[in-house]
């Protein structure tokens, strides 16, 4: 028997061997249903001899033996798959044959025996093997009736039903195969599809897992069936079964439940309980059997950091056209201002020229503090006393600005020991005392720069004794170009927290009684 499948034939897979399986087991049934009347009485008992051994016990006991036989080499040789087969199909063939030879009343059973293996053949076998075993019953059949035939008179008939019998042989190996063919086909869909299943879902995992917003699934009660790593890090979410959302975050639950109640897709702002980050969540239903809610946090503070950056990007790419483009007109316009103030012509000229020569001034800091910016990530860091750079900043700061002596104070506590980049602790400083200068009363202490030690961090306040920033105003002063001031430039704040966060510091309005404090909250060692 070749072991070659042909040109038309499938390879061989787990399901071929798990069909020729069940075909062994029940041929062996087969077999089986014909041992019995062996030893007991039975309509069955015609088929062997009554009394004694017969060689037709014998022959039944053989081949129960070898279909237990070939069902054992099945599941301990799994190789060869059409040499099994086909002995099955001819051990079948030759014992089913005799068998109906010799007992002419069983002929019609037997036959109908042997019609199932070659229909249970076509159904396990591949390509046009399949015809070969229709034609071996089919060469079997013609043998014993041509032999039974031998001077007997009834020849023609029984030819004629042995050839519906051979007939009956290729139209069921034909149509089992064709069957079997479609099933195969049917097979390798499903099972590319539950590939392409599994694979789609190994991609929709990772990119759940890699998500910067948290995901949470959810049941109609509220209990977390599922999450994805983010959740975790945003709420301190841990292993979710048997887990209320209302354990993790009473916020959530609250618009959870809200959401239930009025419906809508309208998101609910909270802050994560682990962290305090702000929250944006979003509540989707979906058509899941159980009616699971699909829950997205977006991170706010990561969507503004985002914003920001794009803002810095902006920023860098302007102050680059600004050292170029803006710069070198500015500086010639104020060289022809100052030439010009020398040779006045009255007071209207020297109006006129104030008011030019002011502009470009401001326009000039306007620059200067945009070019600043772009030092953020130039950064040196060291270990700077306080106690002696805060008075010798005021020192200067109140010689150029004019300020009267005493206005800037110093109070100084603790060690006093910041760790900062000098020059950019010098810039920020200027802005602060010159922001709370300009909205202070100009008396003795309106300003003062005090200092005070924490827990290896040291906290420098900018203090005035004006009204204090408006409350309307107070998410906004950090914002680029946001200013209350008819000549302020709205980006002093904005570089001087851009710079304490280049240091690793950190620059807040705190509440206060009277007057504004700023408080930069540095580290004082590594």
């Amino acid at each position: 028997m070749p072991d070659a499948t042909s040109a038309n034939a499938s390879p061989i897979s787990p399901t071929h061997w798990k069909a020729l399986r069940y075909f062994g087991i029940y041929r062996l049934c087969v077999a089986a249903l014909l041992v019995p009347p062996l030893f007991f009485q039975s309509p069955f008992s015609s088929l062997i001899g009554q009394g004694r051994i017969s060689l037709q016990s014998v022959v039944v006991c053989f081949y129960f033996l070898a279909n237990a036989a070939s069902l054992a080499a099945l599941h301990f040789h799994r190789r060869r798959f059409n040499r099994q087969l086909g002995i099955q199909v001819l051990l079948d063939v030759l014992i089913l044959t005799w068998l109906f030879h010799t007992k002419e009343e069983l002929r019609d059973s037997l036959g109908t025996l042997l019609l199932v293996t070659v229909t249970g053949a076509g159904l396990v076998g591949q390509g046009r093997l399949v015809l070969l075993y229709a034609a071996m019953a089919t060469l079997a059949v013609l043998a014993e009736g041509y032999w039974r035939a031998w001077g007997s008179a009834r020849g023609a008939t029984d030819f004629f039903q042995t050839g519906l019998f051979c007939a009956s042989f290729f139209a069921v190996a034909i149509s089992a195969r064709m069957l079997a063919r479609r099933v195969i086909v049917n097979e390798e869909l499903a099972r590319r599809r539950g590939e392409a299943l599994r694979n789609q879902t190994i991609i929709s995992q990772r990119v759940i897992e890699e998500m910067q917003d948290g995901v949470l699934v959810l049941d109609r009660k509220g209990l977390v069936k599922q999450h994805n790593p983010r959740v975790e890090r945003l709420l301190g979410l841990g292993n979710p079964e048997r887990r209320m959302l209302a354990t993790y975050s009473t916020e959530l639950a609250v618009g959870f439940q809200n959401w239930r109640a009025r419906g809508g897709d309208e998101p609910v702002m909270i802050r994560a309980p682990a962290s305090g980050i702000p929250l944006r969540a979003r509540f989707i239903d979906t058509a899941s059997s159980e009616g699971d809610v699909l829950v997205l946090l977006e991170d706010i503070g990561r969507l503004q950091e985002r914003a920001k950056q794009i803002k810095l990007a902006a920023l860098g790419r302007l102050t680059a056209s600004i050292a170029h483009e803006i710069r070198n007109p500015l500086s010639a316009i104020k060289h022809a201002g100052e030439l010009m103030r020398e040779e006045s012509a009255g007071p209207t000229s020297d109006r006129l020229l104030r008011i030019v020569l002011d502009n470009a001034q401001r326009v000039e800091r306007i620059v200067s503090d945009v070019l600043g910016l772009g030092q953020r990530d130039r950064i040196q860091r060291e270990f700077i006393d306080l106690r002696q750079a805060l008075p010798l900043f005021v020192e200067e700061f109140v010689i150029k600005e004019e300020v009267p002596a005493g206005v800037v104070q110093v109070e100084i506590s603790g060690r006093a020991i910041l760790l900062f980049d000098r020059a950019h602790l010098h810039q920020i400083l200027w802005n602060l005392v010159g922001n709370a200068l300009r909205y202070s009363r100009r008396v003795a202490g309106s300003v003062r720069l005090c200092t005070q030690d924490r827990d290896r961090h040291v906290d420098l306040h900018v203090i005035d004794d004006g009204e204090g920033v408006d409350e309307a105003h107070r998410e906004q002063i950090f914002e680029p170009f946001f200013t209350t001031h008819s000549r302020g430039t709205g980006l002093g704040l904005y570089i001087a927290r851009e710079l304490c966060d280049a240091n690793g510091a950190s620059l807040e309005l705190l509440d206060s009684q009277g007057g504004a404090d700023f408080c930069i909250a540095g580290r004082s060692t590594e």
